[in-house]
C-alpha cells in the first residue's frame, strides 16, 4: 500500500517514513503543501498524512482543493492543535480523521488501517479470488484455508492485484502502487516478486492464478 506523508517537520517526517515502510507500506514525502497537492493528485495512494501547518499552502487548503478536484483519497490530518474548533474544520474541509500532535505511533497506524479499510472507494477489507484471501489489516494471507506467508513486498504485489480481481494490470501500475517515488531500479523487479508468488500461491496448490498477459502486464484468473 503506498502512502502519502505531507510534512515539513524534517525529523517527524522521517520517522514516519522509517516506521511506515517497516510495516510495508511504500511512503512518499512531500515537504510542503504544494507539493503535496500536486503528489496526492499524480499517484494512486491508499491514504494521506497531511500536517495543517505546511509552508506554500497549509493542510486545510489543500485537503479542500483534494475534495474540490475530485480525490477521494482517505485523509488523516496532524495538527499540533488542540482546539474543537481545529478539529472541526479539519473534518469539514473533506478530512477522514485527525491526530492531534505529540501522538502515539501506534494509534495513528491504527487510525490508518481503520481508513484504509474503510476506503473512500470501497476497496477495503478482506480481498478474495477464488480460494486466496488476503487480510490487508492483519496481514494474512491464506489459499484454500491454508496460510501463506509473503513477505512485505509480496504482500503488496498481491494486495495490488486482488484490488483490481481479474482486470489488467500493467507493470507501470503496480510499481507505481507498492514502490515509492525513491525508487529507481529495474522496473522488471515486478517479474521477482510475481514469480515468488506463483512459487508460493500456485505451485503448491497446483493452480495457475496469476497469468501473464504477454506485453501488456498481469492479470489473476481463477484455474
Amino acid at each position: 500500500m503506498r502512502v502519502l506523508v505531507v510534512e515539513d517537520e524534517t525529523r517527524l517526517a522521517e520517522t514516519l517514513q522509517w516506521g511506515l515502510e517497516a510495516d510495508g507500506y511504500a511512503v512518499d514525502l512531500a515537504r510542503d503543501g504544494l507539493e503535496g497537492l500536486e503528489l496526492a493528485q499524480l499517484y494512486p495512494y491508499q491514504v494521506i498524512v497531511l500536517d495543517i501547518m505546511l509552508p506554500k499552502l497549509n493542510g486545510y487548503r489543500v485537503c479542500a482543493a483534494l475534495r474540490e478536484r475530485g480525490v477521494s483519497t482517505p485523509i488523516l490530518m496532524l495538527t499540533a492543535k488542540n482546539g474543537e474548533y481545529d478539529e472541526a474544520e479539519a473534518l469539514d474541509t473533506g478530512a477522514d480523521d485527525y491526530l492531534s500532535k505529540p501522538f502515539s505511533y501506534v494509534v495513528l497506524t491504527a487510525r490508518l488501517r481503520a481508513l484504509i479499510r474503510r476506503g473512500a472507494t470501497g476497496s477495503a477489507g478482506v480481498l478474495e479470488f477464488g480460494d486466496l484471501v488476503l487480510d490487508p489489516a492483519k496481514r494474512t494471507c491464506r489459499r484454500a484455508g491454508t496460510p501463506v506467508s509473503l513477505t512485505t513486498k509480496e504482500f503488496a504485489v498481491l494486495e495490488c492485484l486482488l484490488r483490481h480481481g481479474g482486470q489488467l494490470v500493467t507493470k507501470r501500475e503496480i510499481l507505481d502502487q507498492v514502490w515509492d517515488l525513491a525508487y529507481r531500479g529495474d522496473p522488471n523487479i515486478v517479474e521477482v516478486y510475481v514469480s515468488a508468488l506463483r512459487r508460493k500461491l500456485d505451485a503448491p496448490f497446483g493452480r495457475r492464478t496469476i497469468a501473464t498477459v504477454r506485453g501488456a502486464g498481469y492479470r489473476l484468473e481463477d484455474r
